[in-house]
């Protein structure tokens, strides 16, 4: 977004919506999104070992995977809410300029 001073002062601010920058950067989000991964715990490699800790590290690995998992379905969300609603900014925009 770009704020230009009007004439006559401080009072008169007109700020500009750059779609298509706007849209890239969100399309960024979505895209380091995507590279963020992490593999569950592999609870194969412990063995048979039954230890109170063994136990412990795997729900609290298995608690970080499902968090995440949970962080990047509710950002890809917001990320497409706010794709809509800058969407809608310019949509307006545009009709404010054609009347």
């Amino acid at each position: 977004m770009n704020v230009i001073s009007g004439p006559g002062g401080g009072s008169g601010q007109q700020i500009k919506l750059n779609h298509a920058a706007v849209m890239a950067k969100l399309n960024d989000v979505i895209n380091s999104l995507e590279r963020l991964q992490m593999n569950p715990p592999a609870e194969g490699q412990l063995g048979r070992n039954k230890l109170g800790y063994t136990d412990a590290w795997i729900q609290r690995e298995q608690n970080i995977h499902q968090l995440l998992k949970e962080y990047i379905a509710v950002v890809e969300k917001n990320v497409e809410d706010t794709k809509a609603n800058v969407t809608s900014l310019k949509e307006q925009d545009e009709a404010i300029t054609r009347s």
